[in-house]
């Protein structure tokens, strides 16, 4: 990674900024993008690296002018994780879906013809276990991350042998702002076996050193993706039994 770019979406906090400071480690340059700026600003401080405040659907041309024109790794890190079923706000799932989804899209968009001329490039793709598997609670979520998830698939599918090389991320709990703001049902579901940002950063290294795909900090993941491919109606079981004790959570009214 010695002198790479490397362009890092909600870096600001959680995830991001365990990924910058990863990145940082190791020798490449690092942009750090956060819808606010002044965590983003704090961040790429710390790490020597340049802060590019803004939305993370439209912050790659400035990232790109930040490293001289060229990015190595692109991080689609950023997400948003709204409550709700087919019930929540049009503006909801619009949300999630443009985040979650598009801003990975037009990325790509961006980036692959110039990794194709030059044969090489690297896109890391935060997806969360929710992308295998599914989220009690969130739709919105659930589905952009499957969706985010199909969509780091297709883009290895698709040019690895071209030097194109894809990474989806896959953990369950992380300890970030984001699973301290899912309040009782995050405590049930995800905080048990809760892990630190920095350990996912560990994980992506790992695999980038080996070359794999799907990164599961949690390797427990594995079992239960097998499961859901295997034995489906047994899985939508036992996640319909967790969502009846989610259902008698104190916060749980309206759900």
């Amino acid at each position: 990674m010695r002198g790479a770019g490397v362009v890092v979406t909600g870096a600001g906090g959680g995830i991001g900024a365990a990924l910058a400071r990863g990145f940082a480690a190791r020798g490449a340059r690092v942009v750090v993008n956060d819808i606010d700026a002044d965590k983003a600003r704090a961040v790429a401080a710390e790490i020597d690296g340049t802060a590019v405040p803004g939305d993370a659907s439209v912050a790659l041309p400035a990232a790109r002018d930040a490293l001289g024109g060229a990015v190595d790794v692109f991080c689609a890190n950023a997400g948003v994780a709204p409550v709700g079923g087919p019930e929540a706000d049009e503006a909801l799932w619009a949300a999630a879906w443009d985040v979650n989804v598009m801003a990975h899209v037009r990325a790509a968009r961006e980036l692959v013809p110039g990794w194709l001329e030059r044969g090489h490039g690297r896109f890391v793709s935060t997806v969360s276990a929710a992308g295998l598997l599914t989220m009690v609670g969130s739709a919105p979520y659930s589905v952009s991350k499957h969706a985010a998830y199909a969509f780091a698939e297709w883009l290895s599918a698709t040019y690895r042998h071209r030097g194109v090389r894809v990474h989806a991320i896959c953990p369950q709990g992380v300890r970030t702002d984001m699973l301290a703001g899912t309040g009782a049902t995050g405590e049930l579901v995800l905080a048990p076996t809760a892990i630190e940002p920095e350990a996912v950063a560990d994980a992506l290294f790992q695999g980038i050193a080996e070359e794999r795909f799907l990164i599961l900090p949690h390797p427990e993941v594995a079992d239960y993706y097998a499961a859901r491919a295997t034995e489906p109606d047994r899985w939508l079981e036992n996640i319909n039994h967790l969502q009846r004790k989610v259902e008698q959570l104190p916060d749980a009214a309206g759900r």
